[in-house]
């Protein structure tokens, strides 16, 4: 089992991997010389990278910022925070500076110069853009669904939720338009005079940010973007406790009786965002590895803590 299970491990980290070098093709090759930025903390290195007139590069600035981060997530969620985390944000850092020639030694990769991508620049900007928010949506989607993370805003996202309860989203969707109109200041005060204004590269940025978020959704599971699940423990207190503290949702119980065995017991049910379908199983299997578990696709919830589809 123990042998099972790391396997199993070895095979996310290299999807944690994947996703995290397709994020890096996006940001580095596609949307640093662009100017638009996609929020978070890679927003933040790009901004930094445009007020220092690109001495500084973004994966570097991207990793540095991220460190602190990592570290407050540990402090308020324990050791349990991961070290995906750590690896994910080292990897989209490492990569971003590869692809654009700036780890010494590899001055020569330098991929945002090849003549697609100039042709893309010059030509059909908007293209580039989309396909930068692709390759971003795919790799951080690819992330998620290997219950992996790249840290950034998401670690403050969670910080806020826990301490103040602010939802999640919400979070993230704020710190993003920050990010955004921040790094547009930096263009406009510091960078080299381009053929577009700034309003508009950060009105390209908060498009970009759209379809990037709807192609995670994508990646995640096809169009569906909850979870319901039945849960049937010896232990179903604690489990319900987890995830009313854990995951700040809602459980419900229901009265069942087993016909195998014919046995009255309270069986769990909750609803869960995708990305919180992973913490909901650890929990579980950490609280009782023998529970039985259905999850089921949920189209739409309407309620507390869940958007409306669109």
């Amino acid at each position: 089992m123990k042998k099972l299970f790391n396997k199993t491990e070895f095979k996310e980290y290299i999807a944690i991997t994947i996703g995290a070098i397709i994020m890096s093709l996006g940001i580095g090759v596609f949307l640093v010389d662009a100017k638009v930025v996609p929020g978070g903390i890679s927003g933040i290195a790009m901004a930094i990278y445009y007020l220092t007139d690109g001495t500084v590069p973004v994966g570097l600035s991207a990793w540095l910022l991220n460190v602190p981060l990592y570290i407050w997530g540990v402090k308020e969620f324990g050791k349990r925070f991961g070290i995906r985390t750590f690896y994910g944000f080292s990897i989209n850092a490492f990569f971003i500076d590869l692809f654009r020639g700036d780890i010494p030694g590899f001055e020569f990769i330098r991929l945002q110069d090849s003549s697609t991508v100039q042709n893309l620049m010059a030509n059909d900007f908007l293209f580039l853009i989309l396909i930068g928010a692709a390759l971003l949506g795919i790799g951080l989607g690819i992330v998620f669904k290997f219950q992996g993370t790249t840290g950034g805003t998401d670690i403050i996202a969670a910080i806020l939720h826990k301490k103040f309860h602010m939802k999640q989203g919400m979070a993230i969707l704020i710190l993003d338009i920050v990010v955004i109109i921040i790094a547009g200041i930096a263009i406009e005060y510091k960078s080299q005079p381009m053929d577009k204004p700034t309003i508009m590269l950060i009105l390209y940025a908060l498009f970009f940010s759209v379809v990037s978020a709807r192609i995670i959704d994508i990646i995640l599971d096809g169009f569906d973007y909850a979870r319901q699940a039945y849960i049937v423990s010896d232990k179903n207190g604690e489990i319900a406790q987890k995830i009313i503290s854990d995951l700040s949702r809602g459980a419900t119980a229901i009265k069942t009786r087993g016909l195998y065995k014919n046995v009255d017991r309270e069986m769990i049910t909750t609803i869960v965002t995708l990305r919180e379908l992973g913490k909901l199983t650890e929990i579980i299997k950490a609280i009782d590895p023998d529970a039985f578990v259905v999850i089921n696709n949920v189209h739409e919830v309407l309620g507390e803590g869940f958007r409306r589809r669109i």
